[in-house]
């Protein structure tokens, strides 16, 4: 499987191409000609993204279907960061401090298990809505706790 050296090695190389190099590889790379609008740099930008794909594996299925629902004028929702077994999460809502346990199956909270975080949120809050959010797991800062 070709490495990083490869690839930056392609990249030279369709820098080095002209526009009738270009079609050809892109012919090669997609199966088709290309449109003939598209400028030099952005056949040379999917001609690599083709290579990296090749080398390292494409879009996930996830990834494929956000991307369509927003080409789609949907909003995408931003998948809930995975969490591992022993983390703690700690939030403070109207002056009280709460504490989760992340275990296997669940999470903990006072001895009782539950099964999402959203179902927490709504035991501490008493309304409805997003536990990742809750806890602030969607965010950058969140996310990297």
């Amino acid at each position: 499987m070709p490495g990083h050296e490869h690839i930056a090695a392609r990249w030279v190389e369709f820098g080095q191409m002209d526009r009738t190099e270009l079609r050809v590889a892109w012919a090669e790379a997609f199966g088709d000609a290309p449109p003939h609008f598209l400028s030099m740099i952005f056949m040379r930008k999917a001609l690599i993204w083709d290579v990296q794909c090749r080398a390292f594996g494409g879009l996930t299925t996830e990834v494929k279907r956000a991307l369509k629902s927003a080409a789609g004028g949907k909003q995408v929702r931003t998948p809930t960061p995975v969490i591992k077994t022993s983390t703690q999460l700690v939030r403070e809502w109207n002056g009280r401090r709460y504490q989760v346990e992340v275990i296997d199956d669940g999470y903990l909270m006072n001895g009782d298990r539950f099964n999402s975080l959203s179902a927490i949120a709504l035991q501490i809050t008493g309304t409805t809505g997003s536990g990742p959010r809750f806890f602030d797991l969607n965010s950058r800062a969140g996310a990297d706790a």
